[in-house]
């Protein structure tokens, strides 16, 4: 039996959560590398996809919502640094469980990966 984890909603697993869908994905992996407000998700985001995938706000926030209600990222009540940021910003973060979910989407996406590369046709691909 599986170790099942308390998320927001009751006893889940990650793999519950599978397969994110490209928003909440994004927004996970730009949440990894620390908290960060809606623009900065929506910028970062951007930045990493090399301009291909653009978030409107109306997708961001509601994406942010659920994933607020699932538990798998949080809203931080303070910040390090105060000074230079408009107090009307919320900063959000992983939780271990959003850690954990977004970890069982990377193993489940690089498994498919995995699989295409060893059909005939992605073998005989030459690359451009």
């Amino acid at each position: 039996m599986k170790n099942r984890e308390q998320d927001k909603s009751g006893l889940r697993e990650p793999d519950d959560f599978l397969p994110l869908t490209p928003a909440v994905f994004h927004i996970l992996v730009a949440l990894g590398d620390g908290e960060a407000h809606g623009y900065a998700i929506m910028q970062e985001v951007l930045r990493r996809t090399e301009g291909s995938v653009r978030m409107s706000a109306g997708t961001l926030y509601g994406a942010v919502s659920r994933l607020l209600e699932d538990g798998l990222i949080d809203e931080c009540d303070s910040r390090q640094d105060t000074g230079m940021d408009d107090t009307r910003r919320r900063y959000y973060r992983l939780t271990g469980f959003g850690s954990r979910v977004l970890a069982s989407e990377i193993k489940r996406m690089s498994e498919l990966v995995r699989a295409a590369r060893a059909t005939k046709v992605i073998r005989k691909m030459r690359p451009a």
